[in-house]
């Protein structure tokens, strides 16, 4: 008899301890919300809604007032439409933006609620269109790699510069055998000796 009170007590705590796993894990997954019914629905539309997904938190100053009910497509504006269900306990101006986040690095993504300045709150049917897109890991790293490959593949202008000084002072070095090709070839037109008129020339172009 005292053998299966035990028993029944270890299978109660293993119940519990079960019970309490699956909880959390609904909880960390936003899976369960145990907000009440009440509440009203918004509609925000993204160019890039990431890995946002269904019952996906909606926050304002971390704290949660809100789930991802729903997300469409819409064919019209080619944009994502999604729905906000919003606790009745908390109200924001209808000048506020939203701007999809993450939890850490690669947590999982939420919805961020920065509170406007009207006076006019939103209530149920009211679509938002001051939205922030989601940052797209992929993208920021196909970026980064293409505006290196770029600079890798640009000269600088200070090499094309030394490469242009270069070639406009070789000529310079060959000027003196030019004037001294020059002055023999006039020594001999004129009957002088050619050598010495050579000879003369060089030393010349050497002062």
């Amino acid at each position: 008899m005292q053998r299966s009170k035990i028993d029944i007590w270890v299978g109660l705590f293993v119940l519990l301890g079960a019970a309490a796993l699956l909880f959390l894990a609904l909880q960390a997954g936003n899976l369960l919300s145990l907000s009440g019914g009440g509440g009203y629905q918004v509609q925000a539309q993204f160019q890039d809604i990431g890995g946002l997904k269904p019952k996906s938190a909606v926050k304002s100053s971390g704290v949660v007032v809100g789930r991802v009910k729903s997300i469409d497509f819409d064919d019209k504006t080619y944009q994502a439409t999604v729905t906000l269900d919003m606790n009745d306990r908390y109200h924001f101006p209808n000048d506020s933006s939203l701007k999809i986040m993450t939890s850490g690095l690669l947590g999982d993504q939420y919805i961020g609620i920065e509170a406007g300045y009207s006076d006019i709150n939103w209530k149920t049917g009211d679509k938002i269109t001051n939205t922030q897109s989601a940052v797209v890991l992929e993208n920021l790293i196909g970026q980064f790699m293409n505006s290196k490959a770029l600079e890798a593949g640009t000269p600088t202008a200070g090499s094309d510069g030394a490469a242009a000084g270069d070639a406009a002072t070789e000529p310079a070095h060959d000027a003196p055998a030019a004037t001294v090709a020059e002055e023999a070839a006039s020594g001999a037109h004129s009957g002088s000796n050619p050598a010495a008129a050579a000879a003369t020339a060089a030393s010349g172009a050497i002062q």
